[in-house]
């Protein structure tokens, strides 16, 4: 296998929530990123489903981004407040 030096720009908090998985699962950032790139090449496309949010879904992102709703700390909460 031969490498190449690659520049990337990262947006900062993905960056970092990202690393700390990688490091939960033992992998160094540059082995998660190739173990990406050789999934895309073997699947001929990106590993993963990538979907439009529907109607509902991004009525309830911009209910939440400006600062109406609910939010809760934990699932234990959401599943009380569903009352399951």
């Amino acid at each position: 296998m031969t490498t190449e030096p690659t520049s990337l720009r990262l947006d900062s908090d993905a960056k970092k929530r990202a690393y700390a998985i990688f490091e939960q699962v033992g992998l160094k950032p540059t082995q998660a990123i190739n173990l990406f790139l050789k999934q895309v090449a073997l699947r001929g496309g990106i590993p993963f489903d990538i979907k439009v949010p529907n109607a509902d879904t991004l009525a309830a992102m911009e209910e939440l981004d400006s600062g109406k709703g609910k939010r809760f700390k934990s699932k234990d909460e959401l599943f009380e407040d569903l009352d399951i």
